[in-house]
């Protein structure tokens, strides 16, 4: 029997990429005040595993959960939604 697996996916954007073959993803969610109710922004940081290192600071990437790759490494780079635009 085969078993098919829930896989987390968020999408953010690539804050660095100077470690090799690692970036680190700024992903964005809106959530509301508890009291206030008024609706803010939070963020987290992420490391993700980039295999080709083709990703750049700026480019927006959809990331997916995986099996922990090192200590602080647990996701991977599965797309590229949006490249930076290079001037």
């Amino acid at each position: 029997m085969i078993e098919i697996k829930n896989v987390r996916t968020l999408q953010g954007k690539i804050v660095s990429n100077s470690m090799d073959k690692t970036v680190t993803v700024l992903v964005e969610r809106k959530v509301k005040h508890p009291l206030y109710g008024k609706v803010i922004r939070r963020s987290t940081k992420i490391h993700a595993h980039d295999s080709t290192n083709q990703c750049n600071v700026g480019d927006v990437v959809i990331i997916e959960e995986s099996r922990p790759l090192s200590k602080t490494k647990s996701w991977v780079v599965k797309g590229l939604v949006e490249k930076v635009r290079s001037i």
